[in-house]
């Protein structure tokens, strides 16, 4: 099975209530809204905020997860605000199993720079197969509607999350270039 890559692209949301009605109306489904506690770190010699790397262990619904992504790059982070990289994650068996994998960060250096607690909403169209559009709710950041792609490749993903943006009015909201990790961080400090 090949890696999939996660092209993605999330945008400042003023108003929840309104998107969430329109997604309906237009046939999206909801799924019951989760939330995430990740915490994040990085290296000691290298500095994750810097290289907009992404090393973090995820809680959520009873399930845990280690996910690293890679350093933003201009091939990875458009000038449109795209986001276009793969991830590497890590299933742990058991959701209490994250705090052993923080203590393991923890004891091979790794440096926790932040939790982050988010709510999420995802809705899917069934015309729109590895299309999914995300409202994010962020303690201490703000709402967040993000449109995600999942494919093989990236080919025609930036077109077509364009077009599910226009198609839900959100694509003239200004683009939020900072992973939840950093706009979380900036807020506390």
């Amino acid at each position: 099975m090949s890696d999939l890559t996660e092209i993605e692209r999330k945008r400042e949301l003023p108003d929840r209530q309104a998107l969430a009605e329109l997604l309906i109306e237009l046939g999206y489904t909801a799924d019951a809204p989760v939330t995430e506690v990740d915490a994040y770190y990085s290296r000691p010699d290298v500095d994750y905020m810097a290289t907009v790397e992404c090393l973090r262990v995820r809680r959520r619904d009873g399930a845990a997860e280690v996910t690293y992504k890679p350093a933003s790059t201009g091939t990875t982070h458009s000038a449109d605000d795209v986001v276009s990289k793969t991830e590497t994650n890590v299933i742990l068996a058991e959701a209490d199993q994250a705090a052993a994998a923080e203590r393991l960060l923890a004891n091979i250096g790794m440096r926790e720079l932040v939790r982050v607690v988010k709510t999420r909403v995802t809705y899917r169209h069934p015309d729109l197969p590895g299309v999914t559009v995300n409202i994010d709710t962020v303690g201490g950041a703000g709402v967040f509607v993000e449109t995600e792609v999942l494919r093989d490749t990236a080919a025609g993903a930036v077109e077509l999350i364009g077009e599910v943006e226009k198609s839900l009015g959100v694509f003239g909201n200004s683009t939020v270039s900072l992973p939840y990790r950093d706009l979380v961080m900036r807020a506390g400090s």
